[in-house]
């Protein structure tokens, strides 16, 4: 008898344990077994066609694997989420046929870990304005510069890299290019949060060399494709998550159900102004879960993501102010990561204010907010 796909996913899981073992304690050794055995079990990349390590039955396997792995997929997953939800999607509509067989297998199966290289010191949300140059030299691109707040830059392979390769300002002149993280000339220096972690690094770039054919889409035209990235980007955050685990780390709103088991705990349930917020709290969740289903632009859900973010972890400061600074237990632990996270996901994946804007100008056809460095016209 044939296999049903449910079948196949629970075989897959009933043998996971036994993997993720074998891969002892490190992080990114655990984080490659796992998806190494997705990979060879055919469960990575539904939607992606075969010839780059994907799979296109059933049609909606992603969805269904996503309900039947709930609560059983290890934290580890998250190490790949650039690579797998913004490099890969961007290399489908971009990336030679060269380049897509070159890394996005790789990517699915674990090989190899990317990260994002847009934001410089003098150009976050002004990305347009950034300065790292690549010039060609032979068959290769000599790279100077430096970018910051790259996530996992640590432990990448690759990065999905923005440089500027033409004279032009502005969004002319930029390429986009994949470069190898572990070569000379590349230096990595981590960024410590408040939370105690360190996800977020300075980069910095001292000839370091990318190949010649390793331009994603055409030179000096990167921007069309950056743009299509952050799309998958803001996609990706506004969609969130919520497997059941208790995990002091990733960047998604605190579940209500953990709010109300918090709310029981603490005897805070006859509160009349928490429970008000509890209820708010819900409807949020339930509007993220909505405007995901929707597919709505792209900026609405990160925005709503952030927000939710932000109101999640204001109701635990109300119920239980000593988690916020107390370190203690696995659970104190737990709700701290949370409460000090949630500022920074109104900054990674663009700015609130970037967010508005984008809706405002590219959805609305609203008027661009005026430049400050635009020269001001006469009068006369």
């Amino acid at each position: 008898m044939t296999e049903t796909f449910a079948e196949e996913v629970e075989h897959f899981f009933r043998g996971l344990p036994v993997i993720l073992d074998a891969a002892g304690e490190d992080e990114i050794a655990r984080a490659r077994a796992w998806r190494k055995s997705l990979s060879d079990t055919g469960l990575a990349g539904f939607g992606i066609p075969t010839e780059y390590g994907g799979r296109l039955t059933p049609a909606d396997g992603a969805r269904q694997l996503q309900k039947l792995a709930q609560g059983r997929v290890p934290p580890e997953e998250s190490t790949f989420g650039i690579g797998l939800h913004m490099a890969v999607p961007t290399l489908l509509q971009y990336g030679s046929e060269e380049l897509k067989k070159r890394f996005i297998p790789a990517a699915l199966s674990g090989e190899e870990i990317w990260c994002q290289l847009y934001s410089e010191p003098g150009a976050g949300s002004d990305l347009p304005s950034l300065s790292t140059r690549a010039v060609l030299d032979g068959d290769e691109w000599v790279v100077n510069g430096q970018k910051v707040w790259t996530s996992g830059a640590q432990h990448s392979d690759l990065g999905i890299l923005l440089v500027r390769t033409g004279e032009e300002a502005g969004k002319s002149g930029i390429t986009m290019m994949v470069m190898p993280m572990h070569q000379p000339g590349v230096e990595v220096r981590p960024l410590r949060q408040m939370t105690g972690d360190a996800e977020f690094n300075e980069v910095f770039f001292s000839d370091a060399r990318v190949p010649r054919d390793w331009v994603v889409g055409e030179i000096n035209d990167g921007w069309r494709a950056a743009t299509q990235l952050l799309a998958h980007e803001r996609t990706s955050l506004g969609a969130g998550s919520d497997d059941g685990v208790r995990k002091a780390s990733g960047s998604a709103a605190l579940p209500f159900h953990f709010l109300r088991s918090l709310a029981e705990q603490s005897d805070c349930r006859e509160d009349i102004h928490i429970r008000q917020e509890l209820a708010r709290a819900y409807s949020g969740e339930m509007i993220m879960s909505w405007l995901t289903r929707r597919k709505t632009h792209p900026s609405i859900g990160k925005l709503w993501r952030t927000r939710q973010a932000r109101h999640c972890a204001s109701i635990v400061a109300t119920m239980r102010p000593q988690l916020i600074a107390h370190e203690g237990s696995d659970e104190d632990l737990f709700w701290n990561y949370h409460f000090l996270n949630s500022p920074r996901m109104s900054l990674g994946g663009g700015t609130d204010e970037i967010q508005r804007n984008t809706l405002g100008e590219r959805a609305l056809g609203l008027p661009r907010e005026p430049d400050p460095q635009a020269p001001v016209k006469s009068k006369d």
